[in-house]
């Protein structure tokens, strides 16, 4: 009896396992599933995080201004929005996308939307006063998502003394604080009657480096400008109506070549409503563009917005700014 337990201690089955079945080694077989379910078919390619294995198609293609293919072959126009912590409150922003190359930091944004929807904000205390204050504008894309957030930078004395007709600096920041775009208008003549002297504003990006201009061309009756790029040189044209009134309807600039004749955008102020048009100078405007323009240009198109807007629709003490014939 004693022979026969020794036997059944000895040759017994393990701890755990039932009769008629092979002891096993429990980490082995846990190692051996784990590899089962990280690695159930080869992957190719470089290795990536474990149980990640790494997208099967490249990346955007390197190059400028070509934008990147969303479905069936559409351009991306939007990115996702989100809240950035670290730049101007309120809204939602726009994600940065990308930068291609040669493209000026900061507007790598611009590489993937044909339009913007520039909004001024309402200053409580000049609605009160009638005092001005520096102009902010958000600047969005065709989903409400902020792209920039724009400010002017003046004193006081200029822009009660000067009003609508002042010299000024504009700064645009993108969606992390930083500025990325500046905007230089110098004090010049606003009268249509006087060839000499007329209205410009210079485009930065990054501030400093000059990316293009707006100039005005004199003509007896109608509001034109000459877009040009770093180097002086034409590139499109702006021309609006011959009564720039903004009643119950919407202003449109239209944006042409050289040869005005092929409209390729257009500047458009639009209608807010009459208690925000006549009580306040905060105006809402509409920029379209090609979505192959050049970054440059749209960042060019984004001041020219800015400097009609002060030419035009700018108002100071309730009285709007008269130029000549144009309003």
């Amino acid at each position: 009896i004693e022979t026969h337990s020794k036997n059944m201690q000895v040759n017994g089955p393990h701890p755990g396992t039932h009769p008629g079945y092979p002891p096993h080694n429990p980490s082995a077989a846990f190692q051996d599933m784990q590899l089962q379910i990280i690695s159930p078919v080869p992957i190719s390619g470089p290795p990536g995080p474990i149980g990640f294995p790494e997208a099967g198609y490249p990346g955007p293609q390197a190059g400028y201004p070509v934008p990147p293919a969303g479905p069936a072959g559409f351009p991306v126009l939007n990115q996702p929005g989100y809240n950035q912590p670290g730049g101007p409150a309120g809204g939602q922003w726009m994600q940065a996308p990308h930068p291609p190359l040669n493209c000026p930091p900061g507007l790598e944004y611009l590489t993937q939307i044909n339009q913007l929807l520039v909004h001024q904000q309402v200053e409580i205390l000049e609605v009160l006063t009638g005092f001005e204050t520096n102009n902010k504008y958000a600047i969005k894309n065709s989903l409400g998502q902020r792209v920039y957030f724009a400010v002017e930078d003046n004193d006081c004395c200029t822009r009660n003394c000067c009003g609508p007709s002042r010299p000024f600096t504009m700064k645009i920041l993108d969606n992390m604080g930083q500025e990325v775009i500046a905007l230089e208008r110098p004090l010049r003549c606003t009268s249509c009657l006087c060839p000499c002297c007329l209205q410009e504003i210079e485009v930065q990006a990054p501030p400093g480096v000059p990316v293009g201009y707006v100039t005005q061309t004199w003509h007896p009756c109608l509001p034109k400008f000459t877009v040009q790029n770093e180097k002086r040189q034409d590139v499109l044209k702006i021309s609006g109506p011959c009564v720039v009134c903004s009643c119950c309807g919407d202003v449109d600039f239209e944006i042409t070549s050289l040869d005005e004749q092929s409209v390729v955008g257009k500047i458009s102020k639009q209608w807010s409503g009459l208690l925000k048009e006549a009580f306040t100078d905060a105006d809402n405007f509409g920029i379209q563009f090609p979505l192959d323009l050049d970054v440059k240009m749209k960042a060019v198109m984004l001041g020219a917005c800015l400097l009609i807007d002060f030419m035009f629709f700018e108002s100071t003490g309730n009285q709007e700014q008269q130029s000549g014939v144009w309003q």
